[in-house]
């Protein structure tokens, strides 16, 4: 495969096998020089995006964004996430685990929000990443990221397919068809989900704005579905079950498994707010990124927490916490009720259109990704191109459709969730820690390790603080020992706040409480990730070895004929004046 530069007949390491093999013999200085190397905000605004050609339009507005937030968090999962957490860790306060959960969304919220106004770009976490740590931890995170897209969005695809049977009244085994001799796992044919992932790919693929109006409608008459079960469950529920378990043997009270339940049960319900990192790739297709961006992307976050928390309330009166169906709560809640069946196919009808907006919001978002990853050269850039048409992604939406599609024909639901999860936390995680590195450590030749030191030890902090409570038996001891952590990350920040300055404020929006905003989105990220069990830590470990096996044998030597042929390294630029034009 040869690499095209943006120089007609520059070099390239790829066009023969024997180039190939000299450019190989030279990865450990080519590593050393392009593994941490930063891009600059002017130059992703400028030389990089030019790389794509034609320009992504600017035509969408905070209510888009609004919208986009909304359908990407607010899919199928909270109907199920909702009752495995009340049933299993808070019992009716499961409604402040949301608040909290919802609470922890925003401060990561900001931090993204942040980075996308002064960077409007489609690149989101790749982007951000890239400019402040380099090309490598940006290429290591946008990759697994785009994986764990591709991965859930099989899974939801198929998903889909269960609840829409469900809305019919019909079972997922007379949607989907058996071939005997593939592995057990791999063997259920699922043609709706592979029909529903490519009419999605051609959507997203024929205008951005257009997707937007289609994502907008599916919103709507999904939060109708979900205002509808609220107010169902608000009048057919009784406010003793917020207080009392069906069974006298059972915890009762409002908190019946105390704080810790509450912030286990948080741990749960996170999951249910991914899905907005999402519309930080939509910033380039934003007129007004300092305006709308802000409003977007905190407002679906605020918007969703709310929605969140009376679906839990409304949910908590329905039935006794010790009587919900962890894997159906609402549906399970009127089969039976005389009279209320019908609720339960609104239910799944609701859930088939959660599924297909967020659907929609992640397919644009892996995309946008894989766009300027191409962009940046450690993959084809190929990828990279914008249509002249269309002024979209299409080349790279139109690989991850496929790739999706594929992969929502055959894997079972069950092996793709355990693939999921991990990857998004993970650089929600690095989003938090590159804001206080861009924050605190000044542009030019500089010595970082005052800041590098901080973020290591707060980590450190935060983790010993996670595996106390994951590990330590129950007792004063696991309290002092929990006490003492947390003493120590407070005392960390406050030295690195009074010892450190700020040596890049922002121009345009920034994130308040500085350091503290993102300290605490560190500490929340690194104790959800603790919650995740070992399936999701295997294949973080594969993928990531596959990664850097990518970027050891194809993307740094990509990146290095890049720089050979002058495509990086834009010294100056006019990003605040672009920015304050549009």
């Amino acid at each position: 495969m040869e690499v095209q530069s943006s120089n007609n007949g520059g070099h390239s390491s790829f066009s023969s096998l024997r180039v190939y093999l000299t450019s190989l013999s030279a990865t450990p200085s080519r590593l050393s020089h392009r593994a941490i190397s930063v891009s600059t905000s002017s130059d992703e605004m400028t030389r990089l995006r030019a790389v794509s050609g034609e320009h992504m339009r600017r035509t969408l507005r905070w209510y888009d964004l609004i919208g986009l937030g909304i359908g990407g968090m607010v899919g199928a999962g909270v109907f199920v996430t909702t009752g495995r957490a009340s049933r299993l860790y808070a019992g009716p306060s499961i409604v402040v685990s949301y608040a909290i959960a919802g609470l922890c969304a925003l401060l990561s919220a900001f931090c993204y929000t942040e980075f996308a106004v002064h960077l409007p770009v489609a690149g989101g976490a790749f982007s951000y990443i890239r400019i402040t740590f380099g090309e490598f931890p940006a290429f290591f995170t946008g990759a697994n990221l785009v994986m764990d897209y591709v991965m859930s969005n099989a899974a939801v695809s198929r998903s889909f397919t269960a609840y829409l049977g469900t809305a019919f009244g019909i079972s997922t085994s007379k949607w989907r068809f058996v071939v005997s001799w593939l592995p057990v796992g791999f063997n259920e044919i699922d043609l709706v989900a592979v029909l529903v992932v490519l009419a999605i790919t051609v959507i997203i693929c024929c205008s951005t704005r257009e997707s937007s109006k289609v994502n907008m409608i599916m919103t709507a008459f999904h939060i109708a579905f979900i205002v509808f079960v609220i107010v169902m469950g608000f009048l057919k529920g009784d406010s003793k079950n917020l207080t009392s378990p069906a069974k006298a043997e059972h915890p009762s009270g409002f908190f019946p498994f105390g704080a810790a339940g509450v912030f286990n049960g948080a741990a749960m319900v996170y999951l249910s707010y991914i899905g907005y990192d999402a519309v930080s790739t939509m910033a380039e297709e934003v007129k007004n990124p300092v305006k709308d961006i802000p409003v977007g992307v905190s407002g679906s976050v605020a918007i969703v927490t709310v929605l969140y928390c009376l679906m839990a309330v409304s949910m908590s009166m329905l039935l006794p916490y010790d009587l919900i169906d962890p894997e159906a709560p609402f549906s399970a809640a009127f089969r039976g009720s005389n009279g209320w069946e019908w609720v339960t196919k609104v239910v799944g009808i609701g859930a088939s259109f959660g599924i297909l907006t967020s659907l929609l919001v992640a397919m644009l978002g892996q995309a946008r990704y894989m766009c300027v990853i191409g962009r940046s050269r450690v993959v084809p850039v190929w990828f990279a191109k914008i249509h002249h048409k269309t002024s979209t992604p299409v080349n790279a939406s139109t690989f991850l459709g496929i790739f999706t599609a594929a992969l929502a024909l055959f894997t079972d639901l069950n092996i793709l969730l355990n693939l999921v999860s991990i990857g998004t936390l993970f650089v929600f995680y690095m989003v938090a820690n590159a804001l206080i590195f861009r924050r605190y450590v000044p542009i030019g030749p500089t010595k970082p390790w005052p800041t590098l030191s901080f973020l290591t030890l707060f980590s450190v902090t935060s983790l010993v603080f996670t595996l106390i409570w994951k590990l330590a038996p129950q007792g004063k001891l696991k309290a002092f020992m929990l006490g003492a952590s947390a003493v120590v990350a407070i005392a960390i920040v406050l030295i690195f706040h009074f010892l450190v300055p700020q040596a890049n404020k922002p121009e345009l929006w920034g994130v308040p409480f500085m350091p503290w905003t993102p300290c605490v989105s560190i500490f929340l990220n690194i104790f959800l990730l603790g919650s995740l069990d070992a399936p999701s830590y295997i294949r973080f470990g594969f993928f990531s070895g596959l990664i850097v096996l990518v970027y050891l044998f194809y993307g740094v030597h990509a990146s290095s004929d890049a720089e050979a042929n002058g495509s990086f390294g834009v010294k100056d630029g006019l990003v605040l004046k672009e920015l304050t034009e549009v």
